[in-house]
């Protein structure tokens, strides 16, 4: 049986990714020098639960957003702001994002991860978010019978 420092050791881990150098500088032609570069290298780690819950929290119905968010919080060499991820290239982000995907073991459609953020259970953890105040850590700490009991309650207050 594993034991839980063995399933949590993965997302401990970096990953140094190479980035091809015709997707830092797309379109540039055979003659220029830029075409001659060698590839980057980043380093990036798996994002967590809890980064997902903050990622789709903020980037609530605006997929592209979502993508610069998922990219940031992912990048660990070099650090970079979501305005300046935001500001590269599409290629890029996208090359990046399959890279983080991969690494977090994230294998699912855009209409999956739709689904997901749709499901029940994330719309009742940004209901408490949102009313609460509550950081995705300790949503996550709450039994479903709790999460229900708090919704319940919401319910009842806004009724009255």
């Amino acid at each position: 049986m594993l034991s839980p420092e063995e399933l949590l050791a993965g997302s401990a881990l970096t990953y140094e990714i190479e980035v091809p150098a015709d997707v830092l500088r797309p379109g540039a032609s055979r003659n220029s020098a830029a075409s001659d570069a060698t590839p980057g290298r980043v380093r990036l780690r798996p994002l967590t639960v809890s980064d997902l819950q903050v990622v789709s929290r903020a980037a609530k119905e605006n997929d592209t957003l979502l993508a610069t968010l998922m990219v940031q919080r992912a990048l660990v060499e070099p650090a970079m702001s979501v305005a300046q991820v935001a500001s590269a290239h599409a290629g890029l982000v996208e090359y990046l994002l399959d890279q983080v995907n991969r690494i977090s073991g994230i294998t699912a459609s855009q209409e999956q991860l739709h689904a997901a953020r749709e499901a029940p259970l994330a719309k009742a953890a940004f209901v408490l978010a949102e009313e609460f105040g509550w950081t995705p850590q300790q949503i996550s700490e709450l039994t479903l019978g709790q999460v229900l009991l708090h919704l319940q309650m919401l319910r009842e207050k806004k009724a009255s």
